[in-house]
């Protein structure tokens, strides 16, 4: 983690979240929008900048929260490590899109109220041949 470039996301999920298998690992994948807000004071407006969007992966435990809590139009914050991938897209241009590695997920709560469950936490399953010492 030394050295890794750490984002803190405010934006909207675009779409919905999908979560898949990495192998054996689940992953949740949801779509960000930042659009910044400035005061124009020439005008006495607020105007939108450009709108910004980032793919945010969520890993393991954090991935099934955000599965089963987060739906497209929901006020996020997202913490995580920020990531550049370019690519060549179907037309031939090369395209540089943003994707962040989140250590944490939640509700805007400058937006609305939200509810909180606590995950109860399954119990390690005994590894096969290990005796416990009584």
């Amino acid at each position: 983690m030394l050295n890794d470039t750490m984002v803190t996301l405010q934006g909207y999920v675009g779409g919905d979240v999908v979560l898949r298998q990495a192998g054996d690992v689940p992953v949740a994948v949801l779509r960000v929008a930042c659009t910044p807000r400035r005061f124009r004071r020439s005008t006495q407006e607020w105007v939108d900048g450009t709108t910004q969007w980032y793919t945010v992966n969520a890993w393991r435990q954090l991935g099934e929260h955000c599965a089963r809590s987060v739906r497209r139009g929901d006020p996020v914050v997202v913490h995580g490590r920020l990531e550049a991938r370019s690519y060549v897209n179907k037309a031939g241009v090369e395209v540089t899109a943003f994707e962040v590695e989140a250590l944490v997920v939640g509700h805007d709560l400058s937006w609305g109220t939200s509810e909180f469950s606590k995950a109860t936490r399954q119990p390690a399953a005994p590894t096969p041949g290990a005796e416990v010492a009584a």
